[in-house]
């Protein structure tokens, strides 16, 4: 990382959310905005170079569901070290969940994250919380909290599970112009589950969460939002029926957007098996059948899945390193995720590269009402570069995170992120191993 108010990016194929480049072009950026486009542009005196060597670039990526952990839990994570892993995974912006200690439920929390993250050349956009220390119970100040910088509120890590306190949120947030984020999970039908429910958990003879209980609280929320006129964002959908629940509320013009995780396009339940109870294939929601992939990965082609986020949910390795069933859920994704996307949507054709940078860098702004960057003359420098076709593998070393807990560990990977600017910041990905 290194203060780069002047900069020229040689041999880049800028990509939009619609189209991408015939041919490659150089981009030189003063003051951190971008000053000039062009071919062959000469390198001027206290300008620093930097040779993307036939590379893409789009604007920068964002995430817009991490957890850092900061404050309170910060031996799994910090809001420092998860930058570096976003920008490893060529993320210039994030936004992060609440359930921290103390939560994000108060103004001056949500300024501390701000303030902490001020001078990293990622931007970490606070969630805060829709209920006090996310009980459920009562409203949080919303109002307060998006003044202080908050995007969105979510209790993500448990549901808002009464209707009523959902339909208040719903309402206030509506006002304030902002989604509420819901972590679909019905906890009578989907605790003590450990996987999913079905064939591979009656074998393993693992208690599992059914598809269910995931579906039956996203149909609530929409029939609240269709109630309330508000904005319901699903957070990391993972069922058939769930995407199908989705596409149908969005042809009747109810308001609700969703997001996906790379793993729940990629990986199943077979995983549990196969991998002898690794609780690194152990998050939630869980990972599913090959039926429900499918869904998710045809959702995704057709719109009715909006954003690609990461769910990055940092564990200590002491925690992770017990019985199945004992595990925390979640898996760190912030470094793989643009890996996934290349060897599981764009490598098959199930998207285009336009298509993923829209899902990666456009409609996670989109939904979260943020500023959506530009690569054009006059406009701030907000970059990712990044190829389709480096082969790398993902060793400990490479992981940013502070913690390690992928379920991708010494996997073989496609394409990477080289390089992101932010911030009058430059940061190249070299790889270390």
């Amino acid at each position: 990382m290194s203060y780069t108010p002047d900069l020229l990016i040689k041999h880049v194929k800028p990509v939009s959310n619609s189209e991408e480049s015939d041919s490659f072009v150089d981009i030189r950026i003063k003051n951190g905005v971008i000053s000039e486009i062009g071919k062959n542009l000469k390198e001027t005196n206290g300008e620093e170079l930097f040779d993307a060597k036939n590379s893409y670039v789009s604007p920068g990526w964002m995430d817009m569901h991490v957890h850092f952990r900061e404050p309170g839990y910060e031996h799994k994570e910090t809001i420092q070290t998860g930058s570096k892993a976003a920008v490893f995974g060529g993320f210039t912006e994030v936004a992060c969940m609440p359930n921290t200690a103390p939560p994000i439920h108060t103004r001056d929390v949500v300024e501390f994250i701000k303030k902490k993250s001020s001078t990293l050349p990622v931007e970490v956009h606070p969630i805060g919380c829709v209920t006090k220390d996310r009980k459920g119970k009562s409203i949080t100040e919303m109002a307060d909290m998006k003044e202080g910088g908050a995007v969105a509120f979510s209790d993500d890590g448990d549901p808002v599970y009464d209707s009523r306190v959902m339909r208040i949120a719903l309402e206030y947030s509506s006002m304030l112009g902002v989604p509420i984020i819901n972590h679909e999970e019905d906890l009578r039908l989907s605790r003590p589950g450990h996987m999913h429910e079905g064939e591979i958990s009656a074998r393993l003879g693992l208690d599992g969460t059914p598809s269910i209980a995931e579906e039956i609280m996203i149909a609530r929320d929409i029939l609240l939002a269709q109630f309330t006129g508000g904005h319901i964002h699903v957070a990391h959908i993972s069922t058939k029926g769930a995407v199908d629940l989705v596409r149908r509320a969005k042809r009747e013009g109810i308001q609700v957007t969703t997001e996906v995780c790379p793993h729940h396009f990629d990986l199943t339940d077979k995983e549990i098996e196969k991998q002898h109870f690794d609780t690194n294939f152990k998050m939630h929601p869980p990972l599913r059948t090959r039926e429900d992939v499918d869904a998710v990965i045809e959702g995704l082609k057709d719109g009715t899945i909006d954003a690609i986020c990461t769910d990055h949910a940092p564990h200590a390795i002491e925690e992770k390193e017990v019985e199945f069933i004992y595990a925390p859920n979640g898996i760190i994704g912030l470094e793989t995720a643009w890996s996934i996307s290349v060897m599981r949507l764009l490598k098959p054709g199930h998207l285009k590269l336009h298509d993923l940078v829209n899902k990666l860098a456009f409609r996670p702004r989109q939904i979260l009402n943020l500023d959506i960057p530009e690569i054009k003359e006059g406009a701030a420098g907000n970059l990712t570069i990044f190829n389709t076709d480096e082969e790398w593998t993902l060793s400990k070393s490479e992981i940013r995170s502070k913690s390690k807990n992928s379920p991708y560990l010494n996997n073989n990977l496609i394409g990477r992120a080289v390089a992101v600017y932010n911030k009058n910041q430059l940061v190249v990905n070299s790889l270390q191993n």
